[in-house]
């Protein structure tokens, strides 16, 4: 035995400089992977480290910052209310709230809203609000049906409704729930029983991939929802609040969901979703749906803030171009290095790469500069703020290109130790 033989190369020893402030966290429980760095200070789409360094953010806390790092909409919303009232307490009303909940119904044409913390939140009470509407008009159906590669949260509710291969899932799961696949309109009419109350779905998997659905999909799905007699939701978490070029995804496919959970962006970086209902799903009553932070003042502030921000003038016209832009410029350089295809819409998408080698472009883009999210083994996704500039786009460009480049390097150094 050669005691002094190398082990042969791997990916995961690609050259990453560790930071030099020293930063303990032992105390922090180890429940996602992170990178050494401390970030202190954010500014539109660059975060900076303890060390000064700068970095170019196209993840953007997985799309939550919609307006970029401390946008100052967001930050003079939350100064001015922090003045006033931050959080008088879930049974009484405050101006925040329900300017954002009248802002929110009115232009997605909803008839009520409910706020929350968090997009699994929403997701959550989605599934309590379908179920209590089964009891109502469909005689106790409480059975859901889901989509594979689907991830809505990791409440125990959300991750029930979710695909195995997006969450880590822990046992027992929450009965009522069955999957079928993606974009299969056959596989949802055999599925369908006389349990079935909703179909829960995601317009574009981000999390399994940045899988857009079809127009005909969508379409199918809710003309079955009305010709059977049960409920549509809208998991928006990801694609809503502009994020794909509309206020709502489901208005570029011209459908119409029951019940739509936002999320993410709506709290330009702070806490809050919001649960949407239209028609007979409004069906909650007192007490069936509480939380000590719901609708808090403070948080209700920001979303007003963001609302404002993306529905003025122009401002969704200029996401959509910025949108193009970047995937023309991501589709020359997955050629260039054989990487594809690209999918997604807005700002959002989701670029598969030649292999599972996402992780170690990540490793690498980190090194370059660069702040990236790999949303599956073989895929990289790409959320950065939706008032990007052009001028960011061609800057991350140059800095990915140089990622695929390292790993490029590094891929055929452990052919070669491989080889040997």
């Amino acid at each position: 035995m050669n005691l002094f033989r190398r082990s042969a190369p791997s990916l995961d020893d690609l050259v990453v400089h560790a930071p030099r402030a020293e930063v303990s966290s032992q105390c922090l429980m180890p429940t996602v992977a992170r990178p050494p760095q401390v970030f202190v200070q954010g500014q539109g789409s660059w975060l900076s480290d303890a060390d000064d360094r700068a970095y170019l953010d196209f993840s953007q806390g997985g799309g939550a910052n919609s307006l970029g790092h401390s946008p100052q909409a967001v930050r003079d919303a939350i100064a001015e209310q922090m003045h006033s009232v931050i959080n008088p307490g879930l049974g009484l009303h405050n101006r925040a709230q329900l300017d954002l909940v009248d802002r929110l119904c009115h232009h997605t044409c909803s008839d009520q809203a409910y706020l929350l913390n968090s997009g699994a939140e929403a997701c959550e009470a989605a599934i309590k609000l379908a179920r209590k509407w089964g009891q109502l008009h469909r005689g106790g159906a409480y059975h859901i049906i889901t989509v594979s590669n689907g991830c809505h949260g990791r409440s125990l509710g959300a991750m029930s409704a979710s695909d195995v291969a997006c969450e880590n899932r822990f046992e027992p799961q929450l009965p009522g729930f069955s999957q079928v696949p993606f974009n299969d309109l056959p596989a949802l009419h055999a599925a369908v029983d006389a349990q079935t109350v909703a179909i829960m779905l995601e317009p574009i998997q981000s999390g399994g991939g940045v899988i857009p659905a079809t127009e005909h999909y969508l379409k199918g799905v809710e003309r079955l929802c009305c010709e059977l007699g049960i409920l549509l939701i809208f998991d928006e978490v990801q694609t809503g609040v502009g994020r794909c070029g509309s206020l709502l995804a489901e208005q570029q496919y011209g459908v119409r969901a029951d019940i739509i959970a936002l999320g993410k962006g709506l709290g330009g970086g702070v806490p809050l979703a919001a649960l949407l209902a239209r028609g007979t799903a409004c069906c909650f009553e007192p007490g069936e749906l509480d939380g000590t932070h719901h609708g808090n003042a403070l948080m209700a502030s920001a979303g007003i803030a963001v609302l404002d921000a993306v529905l003025a003038n122009g401002f969704l016209e200029h996401l959509r171009e910025s949108g193009l832009y970047l995937a023309e410029g991501l589709a020359r350089l997955a050629y260039r290095y054989g990487h594809g295809p690209l999918r997604g819409n807005g700002l959002l998408w989701g670029l598969t790469l030649s292999d599972d080698c996402a992780a170690a472009v990540v490793k690498a883009a980190l090194h370059e500069g660069l702040i990236l999210t790999a949303s599956q083994p073989d895929c990289l996704r790409f959320t950065p703020a939706l008032n990007i500039s052009k001028t960011h786009i061609d800057e991350m460009l140059l800095r990915l290109a140089r990622a695929f480049s390292r790993v490029r390097t590094a891929q055929v150094q452990c052919r070669k130790g491989i080889a040997v």
